[in-house]
């Protein structure tokens, strides 16, 4: 992401969501500047250079990006620190007063929100308009899901295959946002769900529970020391109970694990022998076999034929996103596959920002993110695009449009 300091009049609608472990962000800035286009006939300029169909209303379209970015919740500094030197606060929405003492209003969610709307407005002089945490979430998955023509895949054996989504026919499903706990959200249309379970076994745990047991000292460093692991090191497989053969019986492969870490009980080891590699491995397989096992017996229980799952603990990690298509596939015998977001760990940050046209806060409304692509010329719900054919990374912004009121 860019870290210069874009003009205020040209940034609007930070929304935050502060959560246990990460703080995420979002807001759109208009170009600074004139573009040329290919044949230096033509101009792409933060004035608005095209009109569009909204009902019986013509919109005007800016050109502009929608960033993204997060921080560690720990460092919560670091996100004031960012937001100040971008000066992103002050091309929010302000809210009654006389002319010169309105209030700025921010909107956020998280419980983050709560315990840190004195800092905020503190350091910042803003104030946090709460929203909350679970309708954010799902409006943000709508969002996505409505919205982005490739934003939902599975991922099965290492190939990353886009599912299309018919926006008529999206609900019902079960959204399982995987944070620093897990909430699994039934979701039966905009702003109708129900959270039906969840799991305190999440991303906090594996963080904590790594670090505690690695010395890492950062998520991503966890990461990184298990995509080097061997998990079956530490964990006791079917084969170690059943002289490397399968239990054919119950269908369970002699690599399928019988209990994590079991090995640590009857190797002659001392914990130190252990490697760090392994044990974040371990500890990232029995998570992830986890949460895919309960997401799929709640999505059972509901008669739910979709999973999607979202939230920063996924990243976009092969191995994450593998060992939970195992598990749904495993315990659905086949009927149910997980289907992931590309931008999993903004949901409840999107649904936030999508908020302002609620409340109707502003005098520029972002009424419809429009994808910069020959692949579609529809105006018709919001549109947002990120790279057509490279990863998600964190801290990104992406070419967009929006027309407003």
């Amino acid at each position: 992401m860019d870290h210069g300091s874009p003009s205020q009049e040209h940034v609007s609608h930070l929304a935050l969501d502060i959560g246990g472990s990460l703080t995420k962000l979002d807001y759109f800035s208009r170009n600074n500047e004139c573009s040329n286009g290919d044949n230096n006939e033509e101009k792409s300029c933060s004035k608005e250079s095209l009109l569009v169909s909204n009902g019986d209303k013509k919109c005007p379209v800016l050109q502009g990006r929608l960033h993204f970015a997060k921080f560690e919740t720990s460092k919560i500094n670091d996100c004031l620190e960012f937001i100040q030197r971008n000066q992103l606060h002050l091309g929010g929405c302000q809210h009654g007063g006389a002319p010169g003492n309105e209030k700025r209003i921010i909107k956020a969610t998280g419980g983050g929100a709560y315990k840190n709307a004195d800092l905020f407005k503190e350091k910042l002089g803003i104030f946090l308009d709460k929203e909350d945490e679970m309708d954010c979430l799902v409006a943000g998955a709508n969002f996505l899901l409505k919205a982005v023509h490739e934003e939902a895949y599975t991922y099965i054996d290492g190939r990353k295959e886009f599912v299309q989504i018919d926006r008529d026919d999206l609900y019902p499903y079960l959204l399982v946002n995987i944070g620093s706990g897990v909430s699994m959200i039934k979701v039966d249309g905009d702003g109708k769900y129900e959270r039906v379970s969840g799991t305190n076994v999440g991303g906090g745990t594996f963080w904590g529970l790594g670090r505690l047991l690695t010395k890492c000292e950062s998520f991503d460093e966890l990461l990184e020391l298990s995509h080097r692991g061997n998990n079956r090191v530490i964990d006791m497989l079917v084969g170690d109970i059943y002289g490397g053969m399968d239990y054919t019986k119950f269908g369970l492969s002699s690599t399928t694990i019988a209990s994590s870490f079991g090995k640590a009980i009857s190797d002659n080891k001392e914990i130190e022998d252990y490697n760090a590699e392994d044990v974040a491995r371990s500890l990232l397989r029995m998570i992830s076999n986890n949460i895919g096992q309960i997401s799929y017996l709640n999505a059972l229980r509901f008669g739910l034929k979709r999973i999607f799952f979202g939230g920063f603990f996924i990243r976009g990690h092969a191995y994450t996103m593998d060992t939970i298509s195992v598990g749904v596939n495993f315990w659905s015998k086949g009927e149910a596959k997980a289907l992931f977001l590309r931008h999993e760990g903004f949901l409840g940050a999107l649904g936030a920002f999508t908020s302002y046209e609620k409340h109707g806060f502003g005098d520029s409304i972002v009424r419809q993110l429009v994808q910069q692509s020959p692949l579609s010329a529809s105006h018709a719900g919001y549109k947002i695009h990120g790279p057509l054919n490279g990863e998600w990374n964190d801290n990104e912004s992406i070419e967009c449009s929006v027309y407003v009121n």
